[in-house]
C-alpha cells in the first residue's frame, strides 16, 4: 500500500509546483556546462539527469519535478553532444561549437564528470546518474568504481561509440546497483549488453503492455507505458533504500 501511494504521488503531482534555476559549472577543459537545478531540499543528495543524442536538458522538463519526489535534488545537464528538445536549446553544445571543441558522444564524458563533482561537492553525498541512450552508456561507464556515485538508472543504453569504446566488457566486476530500462524490441540487445553486471546489482526492465519508448522519453506523460516505467523505478528505489 505504501508503494502504491508513492507511485500515485509521483505520477499525479502537478509538475508546476517546483521551480527550477539555471546554473553553470565547468568541465575539465574549461567549457561552461549549463544545467537546470530542481531543488527538493538543499541537504538532500542529487540525481543527475542526462539527455539522449540531439537533445538538451529539456528532455527532463516534465519529469525532473516528479523525480525530486524520490527525495533528491535534480540536475538536468546540457551535454556538449546535443541540440534541443521541448523548445529548450542545448547551451553547452552551442558554446562548445563556438569554441570549436569536439562534440562527439564520448566528448560528453567530461561534462558528466563535472556534473558528478559539482553535485557531490554541494551535498557531500553520492549521486544517482540517470542516462538516456548514449548518455546511459556513459553513466554506466563513469559510475563503476566511483565512490561519488550511488546507483545508475540507464534508459536504452547501447554500443553507441563504434570502435572507440565497447561498453559491454567495461561492465565486468560492476559494483553499483543499476536499473536498466528499454523498449520491448531493445530488450534482447540490452540483456546481452548487461550480461557481465552481477545479478545482485542488476535490474532489467521492459514494459509489458506496449513497445515503450527509447530513452527517458518513456517517462513522459505522452508515452503510453509511462506508468509501467514509473512503477519499475519506484520498486528499484525501494530496493536500494532498503539496503542503506
Amino acid at each position: 500500500m505504501k508503494t502504491f501511494i508513492s507511485i500515485l504521488f509521483i505520477i499525479c503531482l502537478p509538475v508546476y509546483l517546483l521551480s527550477q534555476e539555471t546554473i553553470k559549472f565547468y568541465a575539465s577543459d574549461s567549457l561552461p556546462i549549463t544545467a537546470s537545478y530542481y531543488e527538493k531540499d538543499a541537504s538532500k543528495p542529487y540525481m543527475i539527469l542526462l539527455h539522449q543524442a540531439g537533445y538538451s536538458k529539456g528532455e527532463y522538463k516534465e519529469t525532473a519535478p516528479r523525480l525530486t519526489n524520490l527525495g533528491y535534488n535534480c540536475l538536468a545537464v546540457d551535454l556538449r553532444s546535443g541540440e534541443q528538445v521541448n523548445f529548450i536549446q542545448n547551451e553547452t553544445a552551442k558554446e562548445a561549437k563556438k569554441r570549436k571543441l569536439p562534440t562527439d558522444y564520448l566528448d560528453a564524458k567530461k561534462d558528466i564528470e563535472a556534473a558528478i563533482n559539482y553535485a557531490y561537492e554541494k551535498s557531500q553525498k553520492p549521486v544517482i546518474l540517470v542516462g538516456s541512450s548514449y548518455s546511459a552508456s556513459l553513466a554506466l561507464l563513469l559510475a563503476k568504481g566511483n565512490q561519488k556515485v550511488k546507483a545508475v538508472i540507464a534508459f536504452s543504453p547501447g554500443e553507441y561509440f563504434g570502435s572507440n569504446l565497447k561498453i559491454q566488457p567495461q561492465l565486468k566486476n560492476y559494483d553499483k546497483p543499476v536499473f536498466i530500462a528499454c523498449m520491448q524490441r531493445e530488450y534482447p540487445y540490452v540483456t546481452e549488453l548487461a550480461k557481465f553486471i552481477p545479478d545482485n546489482f542488476k535490474t532489467l526492465f521492459k514494459p509489458q503492455e506496449g513497445q515503450g519508448e527509447h530513452g527517458s522519453k518513456c517517462l513522459w506523460s505522452s508515452s503510453a507505458n509511462n506508468k509501467e516505467y514509473w512503477l519499475g523505478i519506484l520498486m528499484f528505489f525501494n530496493k536500494i533504500n532498503d539496503k542503506q
